[in-house]
Order: C-alpha cells, then structure tokens, then sequence
C-alpha cells in the first residue's frame, strides 16, 4: 500500500486529490497538511511513502519543507512531489535543489496523478516527462558555473554514461533502448549510481549532473 500525504493550503485541493487517489486499492491518503510545517510534522509522524507538497503555503512554504524532509536521514524514503505551474519555474528551481522528486501542475489529469504517486513511490523515474524535460531544461539553463564534483570520481565510464541520459529525463526503459541494455540493468546502473554518489533519487543526479558539469544544456540531441 502507497501511504500518501498531501500537503496544500486550500482545502478544496486535498478533498479532490485525496477523491482521487483513495479510489484506487493500492493508494491510502494517510494524512493531510495545510501548510509547510505541518507537512513535515505529518511525515515524521507518518512516514508517508509519497508527500505531495504544494509550494505556496502560508508559515512554512513547500520549499522550505522539503528542504527539512530531505535533509532528514529518518525520512530518506519520503518522496517530495512538488505541485506547480508552469510560471513557477524559479520556485521549480529550487525545488530540485531542495530535495524534490518530480513534479505535477496542479490541473493534472486524475490518471496522471495517480500513476505519478505510483512512479513516485517506486523511486525509479521522474515524473510526467512531459513537464520535467521542460523543467530540467530551465534547471539547466541557471547553472552558468560548473563546479566538478570529486564523488563523480568513483563512477565508471557506463555510469557517467547512465547518469547522462538520466540527466536529459530518460526513463530506465529510454536508457536500456539508446545503450542497448536490458531494463534491469539500466535500473541496476541507476541505483548504483545513487548509492556511490549517496543522493535520495533521480532528480537529485539531475542536478549533481548539471551542476558538476557532468552535461550541459543541449548535449543531447535525437
């Protein structure tokens, strides 16, 4: 059972999320938050496997939560979800550095919500492709000085490699296709990947990538 918790300031949007996701047998919305500080009471309490966390609201913003969610080691299995739009792409900035998982626009289509608490909760790709490659592209474009990164010194020349494509929105099955490996192994890199450079999730390589100049914005093409 996915154990979600949905973090937002308006009342109206946890009633339709949680309408949503509670239909489905293995989604259960174990609880709710009204603003950045509850949201990270309600995950140290609950230990959510997923928080959806809205990123205007009042006291505690969701950046600010999801910051504390990800900086704390009790909590390294929470996802962070960000809901969005898609003028807020400075607040999406630093949500990707604060820790976030992927991202949803609020007026998301109820099937989208719920596959991306599924892909969420798995931990195995970023969420709504669609968005995030738009996303990971404005990322991209705010980083104007790489700085290396020496952890990136114990990854092989496939995990640079693997790390790339995870960098530019591939999805493992994306990854196995374009390296000619099958999906187990491209998940097997990508979990290696994280475990060496000891970060939560996949979003977390996008940023290392960008920010070490591992790649740049537009390195990859087709």
């Amino acid at each position: 059972m996915i154990k979600v918790v949905l973090a937002d300031d308006q009342r109206l949007v946890r009633a339709g999320f949680r309408s949503i996701l509670e239909d489905e047998d293995d989604i259960a919305v174990v609880g709710e938050a009204a603003d950045g500080e509850q949201a990270v009471a309600a995950c140290r309490e609950l230990r959510p496997d997923v928080v959806l966390m809205d990123i205007r609201m009042p006291e505690v913003d969701g950046l600010a939560a999801a910051r504390r969610i990800a900086a704390d080691p009790r909590l390294a299995d929470v996802r962070i979800v960000i809901l969005t739009t898609f003028d807020l792409d400075d607040y999406v900035y630093g949500a990707l550095r604060a820790g976030a998982t992927g991202f949803l626009v609020k007026d998301t289509e109820p099937a989208e919500l719920i596959h991306a608490v599924r892909v969420a909760a798995r931990g195995d790709a970023l969420i709504s492709p669609s968005v995030t490659r738009r996303l990971i592209a404005e990322f991209a474009a705010r980083v104007r000085a790489p700085r290396p990164d020496p952890r990136l010194n114990a990854l092989t020349e496939r995990e640079r490699e693997v790390m790339g494509l995870v960098a530019a929105g591939l999805s493992n099955d994306e990854i196995a296709a374009r390296l000619v490996l099958s999906p187990a192994t491209a998940k097997t890199h990508v979990s290696r990947i994280m475990t060496k450079l000891g970060v939560r999730d996949r979003s977390q390589l996008v940023v290392l990538a960008y920010e070490s100049g591992l790649v740049s914005p537009g390195w990859l093409t087709g």
